[in-house]
């Protein structure tokens, strides 16, 4: 497995980007049988998080490049995989954080699956033609906030549901470098 690069996002680059790709995706790819090869994984050095991916599905995208945030784009260009961290500079709650992303990132959507936990939300659902699915995880007593996002076409989610489920269980938020909220 190779490690991608390393780098930082701001909270509101984060934001940003998530809003920007999520009504720049082209929305009339039509992928063909997907297999869920290749495993590569992203790791952040600075704040520990941790995904696998199916590299033979996402490559990183020529266009962005931050320190602890990654784009990677389908190989047919449809669909956008963003993983990130930053310092929770705002202090912002959960739920505050939430209401925020809801509104900025997502607003108008139908939501199909949203639970909040005590230190994690997700929230996933179609907006327009494209579904999303993105998790967000606060850790060090919500010094840092973690996440990653699965932008789609809707006419493909009986490709991309299997792929997000495939991915969810390799991700693990992180804690610092040491794993001890340093």
């Amino acid at each position: 497995m190779r490690h991608n690069r390393k780098g930082r996002w701001s909270r509101n680059a984060m934001i940003l980007g998530l809003a920007g790709v999520a009504l720049t995706l082209a929305t009339g790819s039509q992928a063909a049988r997907v297999k869920l090869a290749q495993w590569e994984t992203i790791q952040s050095e600075r704040y520990g998080f941790m995904i696998a991916y199916p590299g033979s599905v996402f490559m990183p995208s020529q266009s962005v490049s931050a320190e602890d945030g990654h784009v990677l784009v389908s190989r047919d260009g449809g669909a956008r995989l963003l993983i990130g961290a930053f310092d929770n500079e705002a202090a912002a709650t959960l739920a505050e954080y939430r209401d925020q992303i809801l509104s900025e990132n997502y607003s108008g959507a139908d939501l199909d699956y949203a639970p909040v936990k005590k230190r994690y939300f997700v929230v996933s659902g179609t907006r327009g033609t494209m579904h999303f699915y993105e998790r967000v995880s606060f850790t060090c007593n919500g010094r840092y906030i973690n996440s990653w996002a699965l932008l789609y076409p809707v006419s493909e989610r009986h490709i991309y549901d299997r792929i997000v489920e495939a991915i969810a269980p390799t991700y693990s938020p992180g804690a610092g470098r040491t794993g001890q909220c340093d």
